[in-house]
């Protein structure tokens, strides 16, 4: 029990600094002055866990998870202090990326550590906890940034990670003991530079596409070209490499395929309800990060409940197809009732949209994981754990980004729209630049334009969610059922493990 409140500490904080920033961005956008830098807070921390962690998943397969597991929380920690200390926007997307490297190794190595010491069919009880920790952490995440945004300093939000990542980190040391597997290994690092050039470069021309530079410019189709080509180079490369980072063999295997699919449009679709109610909360409604974050509280609700029930159901039945197949579509249903805010939708209409989203969350956020854990031999457990929370980690940073560019491109055309003509570029972008603050000291009918510019585009945001809410349910149809396995008898002769601890 010891090891496993560590592992959910662990989960908690890799989790919680996804999102916890969501509430305190404007208060950073004002202290720091980068509201055009506003996204990247969030992405930078997105993109570089994303990058990372199949190569944490391959390199605990190859040398034993535990060191690496604790090197990752150390490089999270450092991380955490950084930001803290910021002074300056471009100093705090750097510290952010630090943080996620380190976030890298801790979210899909807690999952291969789960994966390691309890059997499958159990594993379902197990990931229902787990995927409730992930999902309240990540949506709670603006509620705690919020209390500390007001009570303290948004500097809080980075430093309170350091006292429960000391906690766990010793937790970790003195009580996890793990099978090291006799592997010999071979970094590929040639591999791992091509996913991260191909990740980072398409992630690039989505977050400047349409806000930075035009879509056609030529900066975008080379991002795009670079993006695309790094890709496909991976794809050639990976055959010949002696120890893959994602072994492409993985994808014959069809729940694999299929769960890696679900999981990047689950990432897409998470996000972007996730970070972007608390900012229509307070821009919109004018309410602090506090009450903003207090708010979430239907999704959390939703999500923890549906998240235990539908682990404890898999575990008493073996079976786990069903739950992504209804969970998606209650979630295209909860995005498709937020496409209809306005400017005084009452809180108890919101809130029950918000526990439908949680809801639908809840239903299938841990079943990919354990869906390809059941699939795979034990020696591949870390990477093929790790390539499913990297698809998720690398749709949770396109998704940011996307809708993030979405939102403030329509806000300029709602803006141009609903402002009086002599309303200039410039002004339009310092409105853009300024969030809610722009508001102060305008006569009432053109602050009440303004809020109406924001509301259409939070509206046109959630719209365009949908569609990949509907591709999510429309892949889980081709998710095979493969009865929870009763004991780890898949792949414990691939590898004998050493009967000695880390």
């Amino acid at each position: 029990m010891v090891v496993m409140v560590a592992l959910m500490l662990v989960l908690l904080l890799a989790a919680l600094d996804q999102t916890i920033v969501a509430t305190a961005l404007p208060k950073i956008a004002t202290d720091l002055h980068g509201l055009n830098k506003l996204s990247w807070v969030a992405t930078a921390y997105l993109l570089t866990t994303a990058i990372t962690t199949p190569i944490y998943g391959k390199i605990s397969d190859m040398l034993g998870r535990k060191k690496i597991f604790q090197t990752a929380i150390v490089i999270f920690l450092i991380g955490s202090v950084l930001c803290g200390i910021s002074q300056s926007m471009n100093q705090l997307v750097a510290a952010r990326a630090l943080q996620g490297l380190g976030a890298g190794g801790m979210m899909p190595l807690v999952l291969a550590i789960i994966g390691d010491i309890i059997p499958p069919r159990q594993r379902g009880r197990y990931m229902g906890y787990f995927g409730a920790v992930f999902g309240v952490s990540s949506v709670a995440g603006p509620l705690l940034g919020g209390f500390l945004t007001d009570s303290l300093s948004w500097r809080w939000i980075f430093f309170v990670n350091l006292p429960l990542g000391v906690i766990a980190l010793s937790a970790v040391a003195s009580r996890l003991h793990l099978p090291v597997y006799k592997q010999k290994h071979r970094i590929d690092y040639t591999g791992a530079a091509l996913l991260s050039i191909g990740s980072i470069s398409l992630l690039l021309a989505t977050v400047w596409g349409g806000n930075t530079y035009a879509w056609g410019s030529s900066q975008i189709i080379g991002l795009l070209s670079v993006g695309v080509l790094a890709i496909l180079t991976y794809v050639l490369w990976e055959p010949h490499a002696k120890e893959p980072i994602i072994p492409l063999a993985l994808f014959k295997n069809d729940i694999f395929t299929v769960s890696v699919i679900l999981s990047l449009l689950s990432g897409f679709t998470m996000f972007a309800a996730i970070l972007y109610i608390p900012e229509y909360q307070q821009i919109v409604r004018g309410y602090s990060p506090t009450k903003s974050g207090l708010l979430m509280l239907p999704l959390v609700i939703g999500l923890m409940g549906a998240s235990i029930t539908s682990g404890r159901l898999m575990t008493k039945f073996g079976r786990y197809r069903i739950f992504p197949i209804v969970g998606s579509l209650v979630l295209a249903f909860g995005l498709w009732l937020f496409s209809h805010l306005t400017l005084t939708t009452k809180e108890w209409v919101l809130g029950s949209w918000m526990l439908v989203i949680g809801l639908g969350l809840g239903c299938f956020m841990q079943v990919m994981t354990l869906a390809i854990q059941n699939s795979v031999e034990r020696r591949q457990l870390g990477t093929a754990t790790s390539s499913a929370t990297f698809f998720r980690s690398l749709g949770s940073a396109f998704g940011g980004a996307l809708f993030g560019a979405i939102l403030v491109s329509r806000l300029s055309r709602h803006l141009t729209e609903l402002l009086p003509t002599g309303v200039g570029a410039s002004n339009i972008k310092s409105i853009q630049a300024g969030g809610s603050s722009a508001l102060h000291g305008l006569p009432p009918a053109l602050a009440n334009n303004i809020l109406a510019a924001f509301v259409r585009s939070f509206h046109d945001m959630f719209l365009l969610t949908i569609p990949f809410a509907l591709l999510t349910f429309a892949a889980a149809l081709f998710l095979k059922e493969v009865p929870l396995r009763g004991s780890h008898a898949r792949g414990q002769a691939a590898a004998e493990p050493e009967q000695a601890a880390l």
